[in-house]
């Protein structure tokens, strides 16, 4: 076993994840549902698909390209997602809100 490759492994992620989105949805279902080990389970097997995934699509490409070319091709990625967020974030929300407010729900918000 790769203890050292383990443990980066768990701290990267581990630190990713701490405030991350998805632990922020699991407050909020935690929040409003009658069983939290519920959520717990669900969020548990919902990371480790999604890592499982993240890992096996990583291994592939690693046969198909070199790294190198992997870590230019995540850094673009990861670039771009930086512009969306950065320049585009703001009209996606001024989009989303208006259709909220001309369809007003009539069940109020929890």
């Amino acid at each position: 076993m790769h203890w050292h490759l383990l443990s980066l492994s768990f701290i990267t992620v581990f630190l990713a994840e701490l405030g991350d989105k998805s632990q922020l949805a699991a407050i909020a279902l935690s929040g409003n549902a009658k069983s939290a080990k519920a959520v717990f389970f669900g969020a548990v097997a919902a990371l480790v698909l999604a890592s499982l995934i993240g890992v096996l699509v990583g291994e592939g490409t690693a046969q198909v390209l070199p790294t190198r070319w992997t870590k230019l091709i995540a850094a673009i990625g990861f670039a771009v997602m930086a512009v969306r967020l950065l320049f585009f974030s703001n009209n996606e929300a001024e989009v989303s809100n208006e259709p909220e407010l001309v369809g007003q729900s009539e069940t109020p918000l929890q």
